[in-house]
């Protein structure tokens, strides 16, 4: 006879295989993508912010984020790009409460009025930046110097999307993640909007998700988290939620 569960377990299960569902083709990933496709046309994402500061992500994005890092619990958060700074001041207002970690920024050109903006924030408590380029070995020695002796690490990559950056970020920053964190490399959408949709040196075929399927191809440390991506349907980061498993 089959266990009866726990309400709480009931639910879960319920949702799990949802989401698991969520993978076959339907009206509701044919809306999903649609509105990927017209979403990042207009610029949806640069709508929000997170605390006063303009944090240019997805509230679908930002749920799955705050769902990992309540999970995972990390010491030290790794984000190449800093933009407007709102994913620092997101990812630290979460550690805040979880009590514990802190989050190291990395940007080619942390502009002026941006630092200001970051340095005065409640949360600058738990942020440091580093400018420089996020794959400069000087710089990622930095890195390694402040990840030293973290026992949970994750890391973020939201820089340069080209292909060939976005490859060697993954080579550079993915050995950082400990097994059961996450790499998280975001604009892999990029490869399903089309051609060219981006007034930028990245476009179709050459962007993060083609990064992504290159690493892959010869670093078995990581899975796709697929769950992730059928969860949300609605995201800039498809078969960019990355989980170290060994």
């Amino acid at each position: 006879m089959t266990p009866t569960l726990n309400p709480i377990d009931e639910f879960k299960q319920e949702r799990a295989e949802r989401i698991a569902s969520y993978a076959q083709p339907s009206d509701l990933r044919e809306a999903a993508a649609a509105f990927n496709v017209a979403s990042n046309r207009d610029k949806y994402s640069y709508n929000f912010s997170w605390m006063g500061r303009p944090i240019i992500q997805y509230p679908q994005d930002m749920i799955a984020m705050q769902e990992l890092i309540w999970a995972i619990k990390p010491d030290l958060i790794i984000e190449t790009g800093i933009a407007h700074g709102g994913s620092l001041i997101y990812y630290a207002s979460l550690l805040e409460l979880i009590g514990k970690g802190e989050v190291l920024g990395i940007d080619i050109d942390i502009r002026d009025h941006n630092r200001r903006e970051i340095e005065v924030h409640p949360m600058f408590k738990r942020i440091e930046m580093l400018q420089g380029s996020a794959i400069d070995e000087a710089l990622v020695a930095e890195v390694a110097r402040r990840a030293e002796g973290k026992e949970t690490i994750m890391v973020c990559l939201d820089s340069n999307h080209t292909h060939e950056h976005v490859l060697r970020e993954l080579e550079l920053y993915a050995p950082f993640v400990t097994v059961g964190s996450y790499c998280v490399v975001f604009d892999t959408i990029v490869e399903d909007m089309p051609r060219g949709a981006y007034d930028r040196p990245w476009d179709v075929g050459n962007n993060p998700k083609t990064a992504v399927w290159e690493y892959l191809k010869t670093n078995d440390n990581f899975e796709i988290d697929h769950s992730i991506d059928n969860k949300l349907l609605i995201s800039v980061a498809p078969e960019g939620y990355l989980k170290r498993v060994k």
